[in-house]
């Protein structure tokens, strides 16, 4: 199984949705960083499902209803978490 590393762009994406969140939707902030990382961290068993991504060597998980992409790379031992991006934005 493969280990879970967080970019620390990805760890600043997460601390600002929850910053976010906290101010303008509060009852949502807790379950929503939660889905999130649980997602992520599904990708230790099920690196690949994420679809195919817009850079070369990456791959994206859709995280439906909400609307953010987790960005990530997939190698022999390890998932990197690059970005969590709010769909309303481009992806970096």
């Amino acid at each position: 199984m493969r280990r879970i590393r967080w970019a620390p762009a990805a760890a600043n994406d997460l601390e600002g949705i929850r910053n976010y969140l906290e101010e303008h939707h509060s009852s949502f902030a807790q379950s929503t960083i939660r889905r999130l990382y649980n997602a992520a961290r599904s990708l230790k068993q099920f690196p690949h499902r994420g679809r195919i991504g817009q850079k070369e060597g990456t791959r994206e998980l859709v995280i439906a209803p909400l609307p953010y992409v987790i960005v990530y790379g997939v190698d022999a031992n390890i998932v990197c978490i690059f970005r969590v991006i709010h769909t309303s934005k481009d992806l970096p």
